[in-house]
């Protein structure tokens, strides 16, 4: 089951409804008693004439605070030649400015009991650190100074294409599960801005220069195409002051605008997909490694929540149906099987995946389970499930929001993604009002027609590599 950006997180706790990120003099986080499906997080936003929005809350519980900073660059954003820049951008953001240089980002954090991280996708870089109340100063004033002066050092950039070189091979070429994903990526999304790993092809990483770097640098990290996130051991006014001082001079992009209406035209999204093949692909497993993957949708639309709720039903945890069919008994074919739901800001898919036992014949299994697709919305889905799954996804809304981390990354996530941070209001709604008729609607609608894509990664494939 997925939230928000559910390509990135699977909440999988439970607990109650009484939040620790509050406190009764200060309740920032709250829901009605009688109803708590309406939650209420208590916001001050603040956009300031650069165009760089700041989300602000309270939570005066402990002496820290969270900050997220969302930039809306990805891996689909880049061209030909340079393909991973975006994920070659986000090491070098902690290689050193103009005021903080080489390895005093690092050592401050550190000298500060703190600990920040960033990550990349296909649609966006995001950057955090989470520190003690008395660092915020510093942190603000870091940030600020990478956003308008970072250096890009000459060693320090060689430096990282080497570890990112390392990386792609420990994230893909050496990884059956990396080999799926980048598979499934390239088929799902060919031809598509989308059709690319967020590392980057080989050739364009060992060969893209310096300036190059900078030029997507000073394209993209603008304050008009940021959105920072501030929860915890603050004071909204002081801190809304000290953003506008240290973020307020910084220059907006004035061309960011146009350039992204030609970046996202829904014409480069168009499905192109060659859907009703096989794509076995050799690689270190003992066993298979699978995926029955479906054009799924993307982010923000009624239909991708209803998938979610699907996904739940049928592939998560030793309950659903896909395990149970598949994954238990004497006559078992799947050490592990899941239904998983994956939605980009542009498109998505909706996959089964797994790994197949040993002595389970892959042929055999595709088979069986494409004619499973056929009666699998009829036998798998009922009230029960439906009643089960959407209270799993409201207690898992409420635990998501346990922590400062946890309430940045949620509002950070609406607002960078849907320009607003209370779209997780109409989203809960549409989880409440999705009934079993319009679930099982929505599966008939993904695997009737047999329009999809199987991928295996297995030491037993053929070793000729695929071109999709």
């Amino acid at each position: 089951m997925n939230l928000n950006m559910r390509s990135l997180l699977i909440f999988l706790l439970c607990g109650s409804f009484l939040l620790s990120c509050s406190t009764p003099q200060t309740k920032k986080v709250s829901y009605h008693s009688d109803d708590p499906w309406n939650l209420d997080i208590k916001v001050e936003k603040v956009v300031l004439k650069n165009g760089l929005t700041i989300l602000l809350v309270e939570n005066h519980t402990l002496p820290i605070f969270s900050l997220y900073t969302f930039f809306d660059v990805g891996s689909k954003y880049e061209r030909k030649g340079i393909t991973g820049s975006s994920h070659f951008l986000e090491h070098l953001m902690f290689k050193g400015a103009k005021k903080y240089g080489p390895g005093v980002f690092e050592k401050a954090i550190e000298t500060n009991g703190g600990s920040s991280n960033a990550y990349t996708t296909m649609d966006q870089t995001v950057y955090y650190e989470n520190m003690p109340t008395k660092a915020i100063d510093l942190i603000i004033d870091m940030e600020a100074d990478r956003l308008e002066n970072l250096l890009l050092e000459p060693k320090g950039f060689e430096s990282e294409r080497s570890v990112i070189l390392e990386e792609r091979k420990y994230r893909y070429e050496n990884s059956p599960g990396g080999q799926l994903l980048l598979a499934t990526t390239q088929a799902m999304f060919d031809g598509t801005p989308y059709g690319e790993s967020v590392i980057g092809r080989i050739p364009d990483l060992k060969k893209v220069s310096r300036d190059e770097i900078h030029t997507y640098f000073k394209t993209h990290y603008a304050p008009n195409n940021a959105v920072v996130v501030i929860v915890g051991d603050i004071m909204t006014h002081e801190v809304a002051h000290l953003m506008k001082t240290k973020f307020g001079g910084i220059a907006k992009s004035k061309t960011l605008e146009a350039m992204k209406r030609d970046l996202d035209d829904a014409f480069l999204y168009k499905d192109r997909a060659k859907y009703k093949k096989s794509h076995n692909i050799y690689g270190e497993s003992p066993n298979p490694v699978f995926r029955l993957a479906y054009r799924g949708e993307p982010l923000g639309t009624r239909r991708s929540l209803v998938l979610d709720l699907l996904s739940s039903m049928l592939g998560d945890g030793k309950s659903s149906y896909l395990h149970q069919k598949y994954a238990t008994g004497k006559k078992a074919m799947a050490g592990n099987i899941y239904a998983y739901n994956y939605n980009l800001q542009e498109a998505g898919s909706f996959f089964i995946g797994g790994q197949l036992l040993s002595g389970t014949s892959l042929k055999s299994f595709e088979r069986k389970l494409k004619k499973e697709t056929k009666t699998i919305c009829k036998k798998a889905l009922n009230e029960r499930a439906l009643q089960k799954t959407k209270n799993q996804y409201l207690v898992s809304y409420y635990n998501s929001l346990q922590t400062n981390d946890g309430v940045a990354w949620f509002l950070g996530a609406n607002e960078s993604v849907f320009g607003d941070y209370n779209t997780y209001k109409k989203e809960l709604k549409i989880y409440r009002s999705i009934q079993l008729a319009e679930v099982e609607e929505v599966c008939h609608s993904v695997f009737d027609g047999g329009k999809n894509i199987f991928l295996s990664v297995w030491n037993k494939n053929p070793k000729h590599r695929r071109k999709f």
